[in-house]
């Protein structure tokens, strides 16, 4: 039996039935609250990604009906510019001037400049009446080139700077321009042109500023139809290169949401094509975003289990005792009847424990019927336990003993007749060891030591003897007197018959390795056959075994009936050179309570093979 076993078990006997159904009902407790917790984390987390997404769905929808309704009425002023004016008036007449400046006036907060150019690029008319910059032909700007290649579209330029009017203020406006090819009447020669209408970019920035200001680290940004930017609200991060945005693959995307890779973080994109323009409004959500909403929902959520938790376990507290009490009750009753106390046994809870109350009642009065007789076995049982000790003691060395210590005060060598009787002495008194199998190692060792001592004095010192035991292994429990009859071994048929020259030596060893314990008695005396060697430890009779050879298979039998089979002897010898016997037993320390276990289980296991013969 394993060191680890004794423990789990010690453990394990600790346990009451109420600490038993407190820990059941608090690991579901736990399992339970961490499972819903997980499982609204989860569901939480799906809905503030969805909550996100449909949030910026709503966002550009409504943005880019906003944005359709402003580039709409650009689109109209355009269309009255050329249906009304430029169709219906001669360029030359003062009716066309008239109307053409009127309706600038009227739409100066959304239109930059109005401006009528010939086929040859050569400017008609404009509004506000402004000087031309020198060196800027209009017929090689973007807007005009589109205008007349596609003459029945009207075209939208990127954003740029104003570049065709002189201002005195010298300011910079920013404008998207709007234009298309138009018919021109001059008299009796009509021609065609290009009509431009400057767009003031506040127009949409304006719009793009304020839903990003409210989007709660959702931003939207706008770009054309080939990747170029219109609007965002990072421009300036992006010029610098501190922030990069990819309008190249989404402006290629169709209108809908998508799942992509923001910057090499996952994220939503939501996208919505600008009716007419072929613009693109994308609306981005970082993953921070749900992040920083998931963590704060994550704290709630963890607070909530923390007082969920604490409610349930003071809840399982008051259902474990409840349910615990009766049994608790009837198992001090128990406890009291077998310490010789209060001998009434509870009976009370439900119907189960009153039964089993009444069963333990009526157990314990035919326990006591049998108890006499209990006595009485164990008693003779100890008695034959004695007397097995004591018939270990090998008579005929206790008279030489005896005859040592006689001699020795004859001849007035006192003291080595006190070290004699001493170690006699204590060599009894571990032998009987108050009747107990399991004794500590460090006991047996003593009981070797004294075996030794005398024998060394009986043989007047041919042969020496040396212990090398790790102080680790004394405290652990063994078999008594397992040491003494290898080393009787060593002796007769080892060095006991060797010269004081030839060196002879005993050598006892123990050490700990992992969980088992080694103690070996080495000799370098004449050693054993392989045969021997093989047959030393069965019980035939290929091996002639008398004396202490018998005590080596005794040993043997007495460790494994103690431990198991994978414990024992271990025989190493070659002829000549002396033997090694190794014990093998489990490390299992030394307490009354382990003590007495493994007696209890030595008892069982020698009924058990008495049974099986």
């Amino acid at each position: 039996m394993k060191k680890q076993g004794w423990t789990h078990h010690r453990r394990f006997i600790g346990l009451d039935i109420q600490s038993i159904i407190m820990a059941v009902l608090t690991a579901l407790t736990l399992i339970t609250t961490i499972t819903i917790g997980l499982l609204l984390y989860n569901r939480f987390k799906m809905a503030m990604k969805q909550t996100a997404v449909s949030n910026a769905e709503s966002m550009v929808e409504s943005t880019v009906d906003k944005l359709d309704a402003e580039l709409l009425n650009v689109r109209q002023i355009m269309n009255a510019v050329n249906y009304n004016i430029i169709q219906e008036n001669d360029i030359s007449s003062d009716d066309f001037n008239r109307q053409f400046s009127l309706l600038y006036e009227i739409n100066t907060d959304k239109v930059q400049s109005m401006a009528l150019y010939d086929s040859n690029g050569a400017q008609l008319m404009a509004e506000p009446v402004s000087e031309r910059k020198k060196g800027v032909k209009a017929s090689e700007q973007d807007w005009y080139t589109n205008a007349e290649e596609e003459i029945e579209n009207v075209h939208f330029s990127l954003p740029h700077i104003q570049n065709l009017f002189e201002d005195g203020t010298y300011r910079y406006y920013w404008v998207i321009s709007l234009s298309r090819s138009v018919d021109i009447n001059d008299g009796e020669k009509p021609r065609s042109g290009v009509l431009l209408v400057d767009m003031k970019y506040s127009v949409i920035s304006n719009t793009m500023k304020r839903i990003n200001e409210s989007s709660n680290g959702i931003y939207y940004y706008l770009c054309s139809r080939d990747g170029q930017m219109i609007y965002h609200p990072r421009r300036a991060d992006i010029d610098r290169g501190y922030f990069s945005e990819n309008c190249e693959m989404t402006s290629q995307l169709e209108d809908g949401t998508y799942e992509l890779s923001l910057n090499g973080r996952p994220g939503n994109v939501v996208v919505s094509s600008v009716a007419y323009t072929g613009w693109k409004l994308v609306g981005v959500i970082p993953e921070r975003v749900q992040t920083a909403n998931i963590n704060r929902f994550r704290y709630y959520i963890i607070t909530a289990i923390l007082i969920l938790m604490m409610m349930l376990l003071e809840v399982n507290r008051i259902i474990s005792r409840k349910i615990s009490r009766p049994i608790l009750r009837l198992n001090e009753s128990v406890k009291a009847y077998e310490t010789g106390g209060d001998t009434d046994i509870y009976i009370g809870g439900s119907s189960e424990i009153r039964h089993l109350g009444y069963s333990v009642k009526k157990s314990y009065e035919q326990i006591e019927n049998l108890m006499q007789e209990i006595i009485r076995e164990q008693t003779e049982r100890r008695k034959s336990e004695m007397d097995a000790l004591q018939s270990q003691i090998n008579p005929h060395f206790l008279y030489n003993t005896l005859e040592s210590i006689t001699w020795m005060v004859e001849a007035q060598k006192n003291k080595e007749a006190v070290l004699m009787i001493s170690e006699l002495a204590r060599l009894l008194r571990i032998s009987l060891s108050k009747g107990r199998t399991v004794i500590r190692i460090a006991d047996e060792l003593q009981h070797s030591r004294s075996y030794m001592n005398i024998q060394l004095v009986r043989y007047k010192e041919r042969f020496q003897v040396k212990f090398d035991i790790d102080e680790e292994v004394n405290d652990y429990c063994t078999v008594k007197l397992i040491v003494q009859p290898i080393l009787e071994n060593a002796i007769y048929y080892g060095v006991g018959n060797m010269d004081e020259d030839d060196g002879g030596m005993i050598t006892v060893s123990g050490e700990k390795k992992g969980d088992d314990i080694y103690l070996s008695v080495e000799d370098n005396g004449m050693g054993m056959s392989e045969e021997t060697v093989e047959n030393v430890l069965k019980d035939n009779n290929k091996v002639p075994k008398h004396g202490s050879g018998v005590g080596l298979i005794n040993v043997h039998n007495r460790i494994q009936l103690m431990f198991g089979n994978e414990y024992g002897l271990l025989v190493y010898s070659e002829p000549d050179e002396g033997t090694k016997i190794v014990i093998h037993i489990p490390a299992i320390p030394f307490t009354e309570e382990n003590r007495q276990q493994l007696e209890a289980q030595s008892y069982r296991n020698g009924r058990a093979t008495d049974e099986t013969r």
